[in-house]
């Protein structure tokens, strides 16, 4: 499996996203442009120029028309994908989960919050919508996962501090059923959790924190990526780091393999819906795109 290297970021990569039809791949970095690529040969189609900070997450409509990412410049930014023009920034507040309705006509959107949801301390890192958008699942700092009513902002679940993470939640990534989710730590493991009743599926353990989790769309696989904190990084080479993609299989909770070759923490990981690809973002500035060998399907435990 050789992967494509993909440079078109100047700081490190925090967020990868795939369309739904799987033929674009979405990136965000440290260096305030978020950039789109052909998700088969990995030629970079555009560059989003207007954040003046960080780009965390960002996530792309259903038919690929729009595109939303959030800054650490306190604003989220709605997209037209194809033209590659910022439409409108909102947003201004700070740890808190607002939501937006997005205008079918860019001239009618307004920055006006539906919903705004505060009480979680520290910052959070991701939010999803959980199963029919009836309920958003938050996570963050504080290591505690929370589901909401997403019409009344109501919080109806929280994760049992037992079972739960013991440290910063770093990311969150739900299955292409929306049933259940996973979620990456800082202290060293990833869970799978139930989307509607919050309960613990697995548990994968590892020996590095966890910056990103994906699931395969297409087998029982789930792939972390993470490594030491960035400002350790340069006091050691790749192999102590350990900036290898792992994959485990999903029921067995047992590692089964693991792509090397970026030269930093991986911070950003994402399946292809079709399941045949992968990609993953690093500290380094690289987005990998990786197609699967054949033999990948046919792996045995």
């Amino acid at each position: 499996m050789r992967p494509i290297l993909m440079k078109g970021h100047e700081r490190p990569l925090t967020f990868l996203k795939y369309n739904r039809d799987g033929d674009l791949l979405f990136s965000c970095a440290k260096d305030h442009n978020p950039t789109v690529w052909y998700a088969d040969n990995g030629e970079r189609l555009g560059t989003y120029r207007g954040h003046n900070g960080a780009v965390w997450c960002c996530d792309v409509s259903r038919d690929s028309g729009r595109l939303i990412t959030g800054s650490a410049d306190q604003t989220a930014k709605l997209w037209n994908v194809q033209t590659v023009i910022t439409t409108d920034p909102f947003m201004e507040l700070t740890s808190a989960i607002h939501v937006k309705r997005i205008a079918k006509d860019p001239a009618d959107q307004t920055g006006d919050s539906l919903l705004v949801i505060k009480g979680p301390h520290g910052r959070i890192n991701r939010a999803i919508w959980g199963p029919l958008n009836k309920t958003i699942i938050s996570a963050g700092e504080d290591s505690v996962i929370r589901i909401w009513d997403s019409e009344t902002g109501k919080l109806l679940k929280e994760s049992d501090k037992e079972s739960g993470h013991k440290k910063a939640i770093t990311s969150l990534a739900k299955s292409a059923d929306g049933t259940h989710f996973i979620t990456g730590s800082l202290d060293k493991s990833a869970k799978i959790w139930d989307s509607r009743t919050l309960s613990l599926i697995k548990t994968y353990v590892t020996e590095r924190p966890v910056n990103a989790v994906a699931m395969s769309p297409l087998l029982d696989h789930v792939v972390l990526g993470g490594g030491q904190d960035a400002s350790s990084v340069t006091t050691t080479d790749h192999r102590a780091g350990k900036f290898e993609a792992k994959f485990y299989d999903k029921i067995l909770q047992e590692e089964i393999g693991g792509v090397k070759g970026h030269f930093g923490p991986i911070n950003a990981l994402a399946f292809n819906p079709d399941g045949k690809s992968f990609s993953s973002g690093g500290e380094d500035g690289y987005v990998r795109l990786h197609h699967f060998d054949a033999d990948y399907f046919n792996i045995k435990i």
